[in-house]
């Protein structure tokens, strides 16, 4: 999974950005006020969450679940063991 969430980082980067995506930027601020994480792990672990709902849209072939991917932002720093 390590070589996908690395794939993603530019789609994290971008959604940083966007203003269709501000809950990624919420989550990523929320992050870094923990103790200890940086800026790349904090972005890896958005990776993950994209990662999960990509994989998880796949294997069901549904469109991007887009309230489910927030709802795994959510969770963050905590990192999710399965679904």
């Amino acid at each position: 999974m390590d070589e996908i969430i690395e794939k993603l980082l530019p789609a994290i980067e971008e959604q940083l950005t966007s203003p269709d995506t501000p809950y990624v930027r919420e989550a990523y601020e929320r992050i870094l006020t923990e103790p200890d994480i940086e800026e790349e792990e904090a972005k890896a672990m958005l990776a993950f969450c994209l990662a999960d709902e990509v994989e998880a849209m796949m294997a069901t072939e549904r469109p991007f679940d887009e309230e489910r991917y927030q709802m795994l932002l959510s969770l963050l720093p905590v990192m999710p063991e399965g679904r």
